[in-house]
């Protein structure tokens, strides 16, 4: 079973059981991982489906041999709303990390009303995490950049403040469960369409390099049941 009393472990737990509560979902799938580098599972996969959205997909990775404590979970809305996704990666390996953010379901660009609505409300809390004492901004390149928000948090932290960049995570939580239950502005947009490209591309491990590491600790095949559940 994953250590849920870890710093990354605990936050992501208690952003899944916030979002499980409040939308009423369900688990529909419970599969431990497991890695030809350890007799015992390694992680677990869980997904979450009911309520107003698609589904949640949920990934812990605890290897201690290797130092790696990581939990992520992404919550999609449905194929053909313009709610935004929302993702949370919780981490420490030689450092704490964090990635969180809402996924645009549109082109921003061409979507002011959507923007602001949408977005805009992010801007202060995206300045206060900026700020905390200890925050670091993490390597990503543009291309990675280009397929998530500006108001992505993707950062290294110490211990402290991680742990301050909880009342973060809970700010982005709050706006994006009120999107759900509210809704945004219509749009002119395929996104469902829009939405099968952009995760292919998010998820694929030309574009990213995690994959490469998922391969390695999991195997194959593995490996592609967590990415699968991830692009479809």
């Amino acid at each position: 079973m994953t250590d849920t009393t870890t710093p990354p472990a605990a936050l992501c737990e208690r952003t899944l059981a916030t979002i499980t509560t409040t939308l009423a979902l369900e688990v529909v799938d419970d599969l431990a991982l497991t890695s030809p580098m350890a007799p015992d599972p390694v992680g677990r996969l869980r997904v979450l489906r009911g309520g107003p959205i698609d589904k949640v997909v949920a990934v812990d990775l605890v290897v201690d041999p290797l130092g790696l404590d990581s939990h992520m979970l992404f919550a999609f809305t449905e194929p053909g709303s313009a709610v935004p996704h929302f993702t949370l990666d919780s981490v420490h390996a030689e450092y704490y990390a964090m990635h969180l953010d809402l996924i645009p379901r549109v082109d921003l660009g061409v979507h002011l009303e959507y923007l602001d609505a949408a977005f805009l409300p992010l801007t202060g809390l995206l300045e206060q995490a900026w700020q905390i004492d200890g925050v670091s901004a993490a390597a990503i390149g543009p291309r990675q950049r280009a397929m998530m928000s500006p108001w992505m948090v993707v950062c290294r932290a110490t211990e402290e403040a991680f742990t301050a960049l909880g009342d973060t995570v809970d700010g982005y939580l709050t706006h994006w469960l009120s999107l759900v239950d509210k809704g945004v502005p219509p749009v002119r947009s395929d996104t469902a369409m829009r939405d099968r490209i952009n995760r292919a591309h998010l998820f694929s491990p030309e574009v990213d390099p995690v994959w490469a590491q998922v391969t390695r600790l999991l195997g194959p095949e593995q490996g592609e049941r967590v990415r699968g559940e991830l692009i479809a």
